[in-house]
């Protein structure tokens, strides 16, 4: 079967719609729309991000094949429960004492009664059965012409490798905390955690899986529609399992091509001498002895460097995007990370993220404790300067405009109407008391 031929159910359009209000705008149908967007912002009312988790989205041949599946499990569970209901009501009504006076008849079973209570569900049984295993062999087989992406998941944050592609820096190409697919093709991710069970949960393009610490589990994901959509972690994972976030960007296949060369060609920009940026790679690379504070390259990857640690999230192109935090702050405006608010929050971020962040394992740098394995360690120190200049060079490592993926890429779920016009419309979120770069 096909999962990407035909047009897509539930009426959806190509696009956002203007006219529908907060909540995900590939609904038409109202009811499923609120439902959707009450269990969205449930889940994410403590939240600081300005998108929610969406349901029943049928762009996604994975979530077209379940709902077939779940429509006659449904009608039979309707189907069931009417019958037993009105079996119920009529046997109570009909036997009640107040209508029959006279002794009840007395006989031993009812083997035909006795048949068709077991035959009957047996048959239900094995239907259900029989659709699953049909489901099954239509969503879990990976082709090998499917796009392959490693999903890596660690306390409290992600990393996405795409291992077709290497960099001509050297290494794969990797992201962190954003996904970033092809349209209209199946997309084969293998998950796996680096600590503890995680759970991977994107449901516009797919179902949940586990990341499991030493276990790797591939299977298939897929849009038809071109998006930016909002991931979690589904499975309790520690103090900051709910600020564990990340996006999915799906791209059309030539703006997904043209971000893939552009990041396989990427190499981290030489910032020019006594600038900003120059001092905070420095810091970036060599942290500050003299106080304590370490290098930022012993546990993050910038593409083209030196920096190759893998305790956090990949760096390469952190002034393409758009979150911070594994999505706790979205810098959405215009300006991006220019924006003053946006500036603030990765000045906070850096100086002192488990303040910011519960579990955080990012080292402080005002001279606060943290911890480490468990035991408090005392952070080195940086200026507020210093802390600046170290942003000032994370700003710095863009993409080419031409691979910004975010640019003109209409947002699903947002709680603000005007971002879902597109990534450039989009509003800057505020900081939420209480996740990794």
């Amino acid at each position: 079967m096909n999962r990407h031929s035909g047009p897509v159910r539930g009426g959806q359009s190509s696009g956002p719609q203007q006219d529908q209000g907060p909540g995900p705008r590939h609904f038409r149908r109202p009811l499923t729309t609120a439902v959707a967007a009450g269990l969205g912002a449930t889940l994410l009312s403590s939240c600081g991000s300005q998108q929610l988790i969406t349901f029943g989205d049928m762009a996604s041949g994975y979530n077209r094949e379940v709902a077939f599946m779940s429509i006659f499990a449904i009608a039979l569970s309707v189907i069931i429960f009417v019958g037993v209901s009105y079996a119920l009501f009529f046997t109570v009504n009909k036997f009640r004492e107040d209508k029959n006076t006279a002794e009840p008849a007395q006989f031993h079973g009812n083997n035909r009664l006795e048949v068709i209570l077991v035959v009957v569900p047996v048959i239900i049984v094995m239907f259900l059965a029989l659709l699953t295993v049909r489901s099954m062999a239509i969503l879990n087989p990976v082709a090998e012409q499917s796009t392959k992406i490693d999903v890596l998941g660690r306390q409290f944050w992600w990393n996405f490798s795409y291992p077709e592609t290497t960099a001509n820096a050297g290494g794969n190409v990797t992201n962190g905390n954003e996904l970033i697919m092809p349209t209209k093709q199946d997309v084969a991710l293998t998950i796996t955690s680096g600590d503890v069970i995680h759970g991977f949960w994107a449901p516009n393009i797919g179902g949940q899986r586990a990341a499991m610490p030493a276990n790797l589990k591939t299977w298939n994901v897929d849009t038809d529609r071109a998006g930016i959509y909002q991931g979690n972690c589904s499975q309790l994972c520690g103090g900051s399992h709910a600020n564990m976030r990340y996006k999915v960007i799906a791209l059309d296949q030539e703006r997904y091509d043209t971000f893939l060369a552009a990041a396989k060609a990427y190499r981290a920009p030489e910032p020019a001498t006594r600038s900003p940026e120059a001092r905070g790679y420095n810091l970036f690379m060599k942290g500050k002895p003299s106080t304590g504070a370490l290098a930022c390259a012993a546990c993050h990857r910038v593409q083209g460097t030196t920096a190759a640690g893998a305790a956090g999230p990949d760096l390469s192109f952190f002034g393409t995007r758009r979150t911070l935090g594994a999505g706790m702050w979205e810098a959405m405006t215009p300006e991006h990370w220019e924006a003053p608010d946006a500036k603030a929050e990765l000045h906070a971020w850096i100086k002192h993220s488990p303040k910011v962040k519960p579990g955080s394992l990012m080292p402080t740098y005002d001279g606060s404790e943290y911890l480490v394995t468990g035991k408090k360690v005392k952070g080195g120190v940086l200026t507020d300067r210093e802390i600046d200049d170290v942003a000032a060079y994370l700003r710095s490592l863009k993409l080419p405009e031409e691979a910004d993926y975010w640019n003109e890429t209409p947002v699903y779920g947002s709680t603000d109407a005007a971002d879902n016009t597109s990534a450039q419309t989009a509003k800057t979120s505020s900081p939420t008391p209480g996740g990794n770069q």
